[in-house]
């Protein structure tokens, strides 16, 4: 069966909740394409506003991030039933800036990936090289050891819903992107080792986006390859392009 483009918009830190509603009404009409799930991850405080402003449309509204305990004393963390309740279906998981700027480690991102599923949610999983070690030629092994971990104790039937997005991080939000070549080589190798974990139907039915400055440009090329089912959109996905990227088949 053929795997149905995600394309997730991760609004990192910005739009205050009116923002949040302005920008939602305003890409409403242009996100509509029953051949993709449309993902909106956006800043916690934005979730419930989102989630009203998108009643009735195509779009999901997503977390960025969520916390691996059910609740307690953590303080300015979110839990997952938190999400839940509020009608969320995704969550960002391992994104780079978490890793490099809150201390995320591929455990804890193993963890959050394991509640998530507990919680039945999804998880959009971050994996992705720093410049040097593309230099170095370690890009493949460094991925396969992110991915290795953060699925530990998943199961063959969650890996299938689990959504991986590659993002090398030397590409965010720096206006490079992989060549469509180097994208699919790692998508590929990232389905590669999700059949060696599981089996080959898990590895077919597992979707991998590609993210890092994809642009409406960037978009149909990279999402024609075999092994890239969507994009995880930074910066473009707060701006009516976006509508232009999740329409990628359209253009």
């Amino acid at each position: 069966m053929a795997r149905k483009k995600i394309i997730a918009g991760n609004w990192k830190m910005n739009m205050t909740p009116s923002e949040a509603v302005a920008l939602v009404e305003t890409l409403k009409p242009l996100v509509v394409n029953d051949d993709v799930d449309v993902v909106f991850c956006v800043p916690a405080i934005d979730i419930i506003p989102a989630m009203e402003a998108a009643k009735g449309t195509n779009i999901h509204i997503g977390a960025e991030n969520m916390y691996f305990e059910e609740k307690g004393a953590y303080t300015g963390e979110i839990a997952p039933n938190m999400l839940k309740d509020a009608g969320v279906q995704y969550v960002i998981i391992g994104h780079s800036e978490r890793r490099e700027y809150f201390a995320e480690t591929d455990e804890t991102v193993n963890k959050k990936v394991l509640k998530a599923f507990e919680h039945d949610l999804t998880p959009i999983i971050c994996c992705g090289e720093t410049l040097t070690q593309r230099e170095q030629g370690i890009t493949i092994e460094w991925v396969r050891q992110q991915i290795k971990i953060a699925f530990l104790n998943v199961t063959a039937d969650q890996a299938k819903k689990a959504v991986i997005a590659y993002e090398p991080i030397w590409a965010i939000g720096t206006g490079k992107v992989a060549t469509t070549e180097q994208a699919e080589e790692v998508c590929g190798a990232i389905r590669v080792c999700i059949g060696e974990i599981y089996d080959e139907a898990t590895a077919e039915a597992i979707r991998i986006q590609y993210g890092g400055s994809v642009s409406a440009s960037s978009a149909p090329e990279l999402f024609a390859q075999p092994n890239i089912d969507g994009g995880l959109v930074g910066g473009a996905s707060l701006k009516p392009d976006f509508g232009k990227i999740v329409n990628y088949n359209q253009l």
